[in-house]
């Protein structure tokens, strides 16, 4: 069994340009504000979500281990 990451968005900072929704279209949700939200913010780490999280412009995407809290994205300076 692979890690478990938590995901979120800080949807003062997201802009609604969809680029999640381009990397990871079954992960991520835009509610009728154009903001984006994870569809299951405890998720399965994969490549898709992680690409997502990358791609956007405004860094809104937040993801850390499930378990220790650790940072994923964006990684620790």
């Amino acid at each position: 069994m692979g890690d478990r990451w938590h995901v979120e968005v800080d949807r003062s900072v997201c802009i609604g340009s969809a680029q999640c929704l381009h990397h990871a279209p079954h992960a991520f949700r835009l509610d009728s504000a154009r903001q984006s939200h994870p569809v299951r913010p405890d998720t399965d780490a994969g490549e898709p979500v992680l690409e997502a999280a990358e791609s956007c412009p405004v860094e809104a995407i937040v993801i850390t281990l499930l378990e220790s809290g650790e940072a994923v994205f964006p990684p620790e300076e």
